[in-house]
């Protein structure tokens, strides 16, 4: 049974920094492109950062050079570091499979930003 349990967010100041934690399992986590996915208020869920495999990254536009998204295979465990955080990065952040996310989604970890 797949598992994604998301953890590490919390309430922020503008400017300041988080990292969010995604441990897996139920799934071969080397071999799988992971993705950070975040639900702003209002919002479609939309995916901000991937990593493949072999550690390739890319993102959103919106977090470039803002986000670190990293893994520990060893570990199974995704991670995304957020700094010169935004009130619009204010959300719930979930991590999943990429591109074809599975069905059922963990719990998520909410990140608010205050201004």
């Amino acid at each position: 049974q797949v598992q994604l349990v998301e953890s590490g967010g919390g309430l922020v100041q503008a400017g300041g920094s988080l990292r969010v934690s995604c441990v897996a399992s139920g799934i071969i986590f080397r071999f799988t492109t992971m993705g950070w996915y975040r639900q702003a208020p209002g919002k479609q869920r939309e995916l901000v950062a991937r990593i493949s495999p072999g550690g390739t990254t890319s993102y959103a536009d919106s977090v470039k050079n803002r986000f670190t998204i990293s893994r520990d295979n060893a570990k199974t465990t995704v991670y995304l570091h957020m700094s010169s955080l935004k009130p619009e990065d204010t959300g719930v952040y979930y991590c999943n499979l990429e591109p074809n996310p599975l069905p059922t989604w963990g719990q998520g970890t909410q990140v608010t930003v205050s201004s």
